[in-house]
């Protein structure tokens, strides 16, 4: 019995989708990190934070960008209202302070663009497009096509990461003053997040610390941080039992249904 279980588990490796896209962008509440210019004279802190709001019916989240420069009080905020689902990374709402020259821009979707979606693979491409209203400029719309151009290994002063998303931004600013380009890239770590960024003006920015809160994964059965052949093993094992571990599901028995839900989401 045991054995023809295995052998439904390794079937069931080779017919499911077992590229799923590993966390690029863990929304975990409480992930921060901070990322410094190569000179050490500017900084760009990402933060993963609560919102009451839900959106259909949903919990959402939100995700800061605050950029300084360092010694000085000058420093942008931005916040994203965000959601996750199964397609990935949905917005909602930005809002971004800029000062009390150019005051505060809100920018709504309607409906939410795919902020960041579930997979990221070698040449996807996706748009995030919205209009806002800012001080002294009025109607601005904005473009931003995204494409992933590279897997590579990326350098940063804390450590080496592999395999990172190379995403490249071009957006297009239009307003009553005139059109403009610019061309900004990022790099996501796995299960990491953004570990490095380019401006359009050619400045680097290198992840130099971070706090991210450990994610339980349910299928996960072993604890190892991971879903892989080590947890379809395990629940097949304890196949047609009563397993609270692998009885992934939760309905009271250790069935195919288990064996599908672990296999669906290795790599994970």
């Amino acid at each position: 019995m045991i054995r023809n279980v295995a052998l439904l588990a390794a079937l069931l490796c080779t017919f499911t989708n077992i590229t799923n896209a590993q966390t690029y962008y863990p929304t975990d509440i409480g992930n921060v990190w901070i990322l410094e210019s190569e000179d050490r004279t500017e900084r760009i802190t990402y933060a993963i934070g609560k919102t009451d709001e839900r959106f259909d019916g949903k919990e959402g989240r939100i995700l800061r960008i605050t950029t300084a420069v360092l010694g000085t009080t000058t420093a942008n905020l931005s916040t994203f209202f965000i959601q996750v689902d199964e397609d990935g990374i949905r917005l909602h709402r930005i809002f971004t302070r800029f000062g009390d020259i150019f005051g505060d821009a809100h920018v709504e979707f309607s409906p939410p663009a795919i902020f960041f979606p579930a997979e990221l693979e070698l040449q996807k491409t996706w748009e995030v497009n919205g209009k806002t209203e800012i001080n002294l400029v009025g109607d601005v719309t904005l473009s931003n096509v995204n494409e992933v151009i590279a897997i590579e290994d990326v350098e940063t002063p804390i450590g080496i990461f592999k395999n990172c998303v190379k995403i490249r931004v071009q957006t297009k600013t239009t307003a009553a003053l005139g059109t403009s380009r610019s061309t900004t890239y990022q790099w996501l770590a796995p299960d990491i997040g953004p570990v490095k960024f380019q401006t359009d003006q050619d400045i680097v920015f290198a992840l130099v610390s971070s706090s991210l809160i450990p994610t339980k994964h349910p299928y996960d059965v072993n604890a190892d941080r991971v879903v892989n052949i080590l947890d379809l093993t395990f629940v097949a094992s304890q196949f047609g039992g009563t397993d609270p571990k692998a009885d992934v599901n939760g309905d009271g028995t250790v069935n195919i249904l288990d064996l599908v839900l672990v296999a669906e989401n290795i790599g994970n």
